[in-house]
């Protein structure tokens, strides 16, 4: 291992979310201000005390892996193959040019095969345990994305899963930075996926008090920063990075979005689902991430917000903001991606990540919609007026999990 710090950068991205089957059309919605939100679809919800969910429309998985290969992965494997080999591609690596043992995978979930689970807990109460499928547990094992992606692409390098809740996606990212940045490996995909609207899932996350019930207006339940946000809209879908050691990526004339600059993680220490009232653990993820990155607060120009739209969540992250940024705080784009695709638990940290990247390149923070009730708890600039042209030379984005997991990411305009 190398005791030199390498540098990383960002050479490809993909996506599959509730408003757009890739990269290029999940950020077009984003600027556009699309909702993603909708009735349940993938199961009957009649029963249910929350009936709208932001779940992937049109997705095939057999745009991506034979149909074998689909039957044999859960959802959510499926997509986060998919937003892989989309980040892939767009990468334009050539694989049969590299040495794939120097090429690894890192992904995130916060729930794994819940698709599979359910289903197979289904058959063995209606028929029996000799119809339990034989490949129930390579389908609903968490790491099952991650193994996914290495079988499919032949990425022998470093390779395992993230299961930090909310943050999985973030961790997974800053994972993978560290093994590029201390010579383990010289690219890997780094990302998070989720497919968790089922009958379960919905109502654990229902009856627990953590999803908006407003059922007769779902077009404007998720509020991130409103003051009449009452939880946040489930959501479905993948996110993936190509990082790359900045010498390999000149090598071989990489197109490069960004520079993957800090990293900083840490824990609540304080309840296994509420935040700390004062931010806490999210200030300290915030400014280990800085000094990670050896910039100032006032170094910021972006920030991507957790942004659930939660009661506490969104006021605990707006008071870690300010409480690092200080009087800056009122000076950038704070917006959240949540407001449009709902959560993506596991694989929010990832595609969101990829959506500072987005920023980065192109100078353009998009809206966060549904915010009409001014919060004077929630009192930054929220971009709630529409997309917005920004010149973003470094951006930031926050993840913050159930048991108090918080990671923290930090991209840059590469200085080449």
């Amino acid at each position: 291992m190398s005791t030199q710090r390498r540098r990383v950068v960002v050479t490809g991205l993909g996506a599959v979310t509730p408003i757009g089957l890739g990269m290029k059309p999940t950020w077009e919605a984003l600027l556009a201000g699309k909702n993603g939100v909708g009735p349940i679809t993938h199961f009957d919800h009649s029963q249910h005390e929350v009936h709208f969910a932001c779940e992937l429309k049109g997705f095939d998985p057999e745009k991506y892996v034979d149909k074998r290969e689909a039957r044999r992965m859960d959802p959510f494997a499926q997509y986060g193959v998919a937003a892989a080999k989309e980040a892939l591609e767009d990468s334009k690596l050539d694989l049969t040019k590299e040495d794939t043992a120097r090429i690894g995978c890192v992904f995130g979930t916060g729930m794994g095969g819940m698709v599979e689970f359910e289903e197979q807990k289904e058959r063995l109460m209606t028929k029996g345990p000799g119809r339990v499928s034989p490949f129930m547990v390579p389908k609903m094992m968490p790491n099952g994305a991650a193994a996914h992606v290495s079988i499919q692409f032949g990425l022998r390098g470093p390779n395992f899963c993230v299961v930090t809740a909310c943050a999985a996606g973030g961790n997974s990212l800053g994972s993978a930075l560290r093994l590029i940045q201390y010579g383990e490996a010289d690219m890997m995909v780094a990302g998070g996926a989720e497919a968790v609207v089922t009958p379960l899932t919905m109502a654990g996350f229902a009856n627990m008090g953590a999803l908006s019930k407003r059922n007769d207006e779902p077009q404007i339940a998720s509020r991130p920063f409103d003051k009449e946000r009452d939880g946040f809209v489930m959501g479905e879908g993948a996110g993936a990075l190509v990082l790359e050691e900045l010498e390999h990526a000149l090598k071989r004339d990489a197109r490069i979005y960004a520079e993957f600059v800090g990293y900083g993680l840490s824990a609540d220490a304080h309840h296994i689902t509420a935040p700390c009232a004062d931010g806490n653990g999210g200030i300290r993820a915030i400014e280990g991430a800085l000094k990670d990155a050896g910039l100032k607060p006032s170094d910021i120009d972006y920030v991507n917000a957790h942004g659930t739209s939660t009661p506490f969540n969104d006021k605990s992250e707006t008071e870690a903001i300010k409480k690092v940024m200080g009087e800056h705080a009122y000076k950038i784009p704070v917006n959240s991606s949540k407001s449009m695709t709902g959560h993506l638990i596991g694989a929010a940290g990832a595609f969101e990540a990829a959506v500072t990247v987005m920023s980065i390149y192109e100078d353009k923070v998009h809206p966060t919609i549904n915010l009409t009730v001014p919060d004077p708890e929630c009192d930054l600039d929220y971009v709630k007026e529409g997309a917005r042209e920004h010149k973003v030379r470094v951006g930031l984005s926050n993840s913050l999990g159930f048991g108090g997991h918080n990671a923290v990411v930090i991209f840059a305009k590469p200085k080449l």
